[in-house]
């Protein structure tokens, strides 16, 4: 068996990056990246805004033990770190591979470290950089010839087992049961290919090239992931500030003006601030024209639980947006109140000059 085995460690460095500057301080060092679909499809399907790469051998950076690095930056401010090495091997050979990438940190460890030089030589072009990382990993299997040819379907028949405990990192075989959900949720678009991703793990049988549109994909998705998870956890402390905000009790800051207006404005900016961007991570990738690779990452959304993530920062803009008018609603209620007690309280002081004869 030939292939290479492909470690990705995706970082949200900053709130975006601005490609354009970052392709100046880099003095054409950077190459757009270019979504390389299947043959015969329409050539719109391509990124919005492509990310650009960055080898790091051309920045001095060297490679990680026998791992070529690359660099990946989106301008929604990831970068992906991705680590290549070329397999050659049996399945026994691979499983022991997977099962030590999968439980050890010293890789991600290293590819962090690489990618805070790089963001040290890039900061002018970081807008609103993180001083800690948020960060997902993903590793793909990726396999293109055997001893002989073999079918997809084939394959599948005759190594379900490999294929179970390659993607689950296991080094004893998995149950019937549990090999059957694993590699239950594949994918094919020829009889010679085979795509079968899990959340941590996915194993592509293709050509090179074929196998270069799948990790495209695969790494994509997982930038997405890593996007959502960060505005669920910004959301997640927004919601707790105002809850902790409405909760407190009645004094006289209740009625401090604008108490509530200047707050939903605040989650208003950030309301239209989270939308603009996850809009924008949801649209960089236009796939319309090729109907595999939208399948294809439909699967790959499913399995890492992108769609879950994305409907949950969906969900908590909508709590507060709602909280927010709650909240002006009874501002203005307030204000009512007290412009009523202040009316009475003139009428009532109008009403004593009067009769003490001071007006007539």
């Amino acid at each position: 068996m030939q292939g290479q085995i492909t470690a990705f460690y995706l970082f949200d460095v900053a709130e975006s990056v601005d490609l354009g500057r970052l392709a100046a301080l880099m003095k054409g060092a950077t190459v757009p990246t270019r979504f390389a679909p299947r043959p015969a499809v329409p050539a719109y399907v391509q990124y919005q805004r492509p990310p650009l790469q960055l080898e790091a051998e051309a920045l001095g950076l060297g490679s990680i033990d026998q791992w070529q690095v690359r660099f990946k930056i989106f301008d929604y401010g990831v970068v992906s770190v991705s680590l290549v090495q070329p397999f050659a091997g049996d399945w026994s050979t691979l499983i022991a591979l997977s099962c030590r990438l999968t439980g050890e940190a010293t890789l991600e460890q290293a590819a962090e470290r690489r990618c805070r030089t790089l963001l040290d030589r890039i900061g002018p072009a970081l807008l609103r950089p993180r001083s800690q990382f948020l960060s997902e990993d993903y590793l793909v299997v990726a396999l293109t010839a055997f001893d002989g040819p073999i079918t997809g379907e084939a394959l599948l028949a005759s190594e379900a087992d490999h294929l179970a405990q390659l993607l689950r990192g296991e080094h004893e075989p998995l149950s019937v049961q549990e090999r059957d959900e694993v590699v239950r949720h594949r994918l094919s678009y020829l009889a010679t290919d085979l795509v079968i991703p899990t959340w941590s793990t996915a194993f592509v049988y293709d050509t090179a090239a074929g196998v270069q549109a799948a990790l495209e994909i695969l790494e994509y998705a997982n930038s997405q992931l890593l996007e959502f998870r960060y505005y669920d956890e910004l959301l997640d402390g927004e919601l707790a500030r105002i809850y902790k905000e409405l909760e407190t009790s009645r004094d006289y800051k209740s009625w401090r003006p604008r108490r509530y207006t200047r707050a939903a404005r605040h989650v208003h900016a950030l309301f239209i601030d989270v939308n603009e961007l996850t809009d924008h991570t949801d649209n960089a990738l236009k796939l319309v024209g090729d109907v595999y690779a939208a399948r294809l990452l439909a699967l790959v959304h499913s399995r890492l639980g992108v769609t879950a993530w994305r409907n949950s920062v969906h969900d908590k803009l909508k709590t507060l947006d709602e909280i927010y008018r709650f909240a002006v609603d009874q501002t203005g209620i307030e204000r009512g109140e007290l412009l009523e007690l202040v009316v009475i309280a003139i009428l009532v002081f109008e009403l004593v000059l009067f009769f003490m004869g001071i007006m007539k």
